[in-house]
């Protein structure tokens, strides 16, 4: 398990040997992760992988059954109004009243938070094009997703966390509604926390990033950490061979006969020097897209 990340300052979100099951199904083992604060932090894994379930835990829908979670210093189980107060929240399922019209879940909301700001509110609702009286229940699925974001955000809040955000949203509003707001928020000393399974999108605005699997925290550091030590070689051998030898920091590999591809972690040098002293020849080194690293993470 790979250490949380270090911070000079005390993280906004410190989750410590978080353990939890559902029956016989653990959706979360032992996992210890820290968000720092300003920026934005990406949590990405597949279907099942434990996202939600670490989600729900900071916002203190679910009680650890061990370990601990702190955000803002405080637990949000035994501080609720203390810390839901500063967080903007927009979960996968879009939980909104179906009852209600567009400028009613507006005033609804409002009334929970001192620092709702009116005037961003409606700034946002004409920026996402919502008829202020169409009602809940007939907006489309992007429609909703675009009435719960502003919900989660006219409050300005100190940390936004937004589970699936893009879920129903058409490639055009993700690029340039979602992209923008999360790096305004992020520009203004906020803090946004967002799970996606859209890993081109978390590449794109995400500074730091945690891969989650099977409940597990696979791997979590800086975007461009990630970035830099993850490296794709391709080698050539003097003679063909039907398995090539092992490299140090490869993920995985593939090929044949005396030219083969291998997916590694570290730092290029060290994998050329590697290579080196394998009997190889380095033919192409080139980085890798955050995708391609989930997958050889998740399948290592």
């Amino acid at each position: 398990m790979y250490d949380p990340l270090p911070s000079t300052a005390p993280p906004l979100i410190e989750i410590s040997r978080v353990t939890r099951q559902f029956g016989s199904r653990t959706a979360l083992n032992d996992v210890s992760l820290a968000v720092p604060r300003g920026g934005v932090f990406g949590l990405i894994g597949g279907n099942g992988a434990g996202k939600t379930t670490l989600i729900k835990h900071m916002m203190g829908l679910l009680k650890a059954q061990q370990g601990s979670v702190r955000v803002f210093g405080l637990d949000p189980i035994q501080h609720p109004v203390e810390t839901l107060g500063r967080i903007g929240y927009l979960s996968e399922e879009r939980d909104l009243p179906d009852w209600m019209q567009v400028r009613e879940l507006i005033r609804y909301t409002q009334a929970f938070y001192p620092n709702w700001d009116e005037a961003f509110a409606e700034e946002l609702r004409q920026t996402f094009d919502l008829d202020a009286k169409a009602v809940v229940r007939n907006l489309s699925r992007g429609q909703r997703a675009r009435a719960g974001l502003l919900v989660a955000l006219a409050h300005r809040p100190d940390l936004l966390v937004l589970d699936e955000p893009s879920s129903g949203l058409d490639p055009v509003v993700r690029r340039d509604i979602l992209g923008a707001i999360i790096r305004t928020i992020a520009e203004e000393g906020r803090t946004v926390l967002f799970s996606s399974h859209l890993l081109d999108e978390v590449e794109r605005v995400a500074d730091w990033v945690a891969i989650i699997h099977e409940g597990r925290i696979l791997l979590t550091a800086s975007m461009d950490e990630i970035k830099d030590r993850h490296r794709r070689l391709t080698l050539r051998f003097t003679e063909s061979v039907d398995r090539p030898p092992a490299l140090v920091g490869a993920l995985s590999f593939e090929g044949a006969g005396t030219e083969w591809t291998y997916i590694c972690s570290g730092e290029s040098r060290q994998l050329r020097l590697a290579a080196e002293a394998l009997g190889a020849t380095v033919v192409d080194d080139a980085s890798l897209t955050l995708d391609e690293i989930f997958v050889s993470r998740i399948q290592g």
